[in-house]
């Protein structure tokens, strides 16, 4: 995975902002190409001094939403004709339509803007949204939101963490990664939380305990 961000690395440092276009836009229209590796790879070298941030966020965002719409008409023109036609795969590729279709009716607009940063949905969502007829101004709006979160997101994390970045985010996932920290962050709550509240109840124990010393006399019988 690193030499796939150097080698995109490369490309684009010697294209520049066309080439970063070309492929955020390929892989948002269906095509299989590293589009959020290209977008990792201009946020590090704006962070070097060799691009800008603003003209990488903004074109990555741009060519998002372009190639996301390209596939919407793909999959509205022709998505549903090679999921029904016959030959192989035809059984599953019915139980898609048959999944898809109330999926999208329901829960569109959070598939098209979460599957933004999920590689398969991302390379996907958009031709699935098209062969299910989703609405295309709903498809859209949540497209061009999704588009520009995830652009912001992911540049601005790459643009501040560097070459780093991109190492962590191919690992894990954009969301995995936010999981990651998001657990760091909740465990050193935890930690801190418990300390207080063991401190809390040593003290409490302090201010009720009998004072130490002392002799105990024991209460003398009536007469004596």
């Amino acid at each position: 995975m690193l030499a796939a961000i150097i080698n995109v690395q490369h490309l684009v440092d010697v294209a520049g902002y066309p080439l970063l276009f070309l492929i955020v836009m390929g892989e948002s229209s269906g095509v299989p190409v590293p589009g959020e590796t290209a977008l990792i790879a201009g946020s590090v070298l704006a962070s070097q001094g060799k691009l800008q941030i603003e003209i990488v966020i903004a074109v990555a965002a741009t060519a998002a939403i372009v190639g996301d719409n390209i596939g919407y008409v793909i999959g509205r023109k022709g998505g549903r004709w090679v999921l029904e036609r016959p030959g192989a795969f035809h059984r599953q590729r019915l139980e898609v339509l048959r999944i898809g279709e109330p999926f999208f009716e329901q829960h569109g607009p959070k598939a098209v803007f979460l599957g933004r940063f999920v590689l398969a949905l991302r390379v996907w969502a958009s031709w699935l949204a098209g062969a299910t007829h989703m609405r295309w101004r709903v498809f859209f709006l949540w497209n061009a939101l999704g588009g520009i979160t995830w652009a912001f997101a992911v540049g601005l994390f790459a643009y501040f963490l560097g070459s780093s970045a991109g190492n962590a985010i191919e690992t894990f996932g954009f969301f995995g990664l936010a999981a990651v920290v998001i657990a760091i962050v909740s465990g050193l709550l935890l930690h801190r939380r418990h300390r207080l509240r063991s401190a809390e109840g040593e003290a409490q124990d302090g201010l009720t305990a009998p004072p130490s010393g002392g002799s105990h006399e024991e209460p003398s019988a009536p007469g004596e």
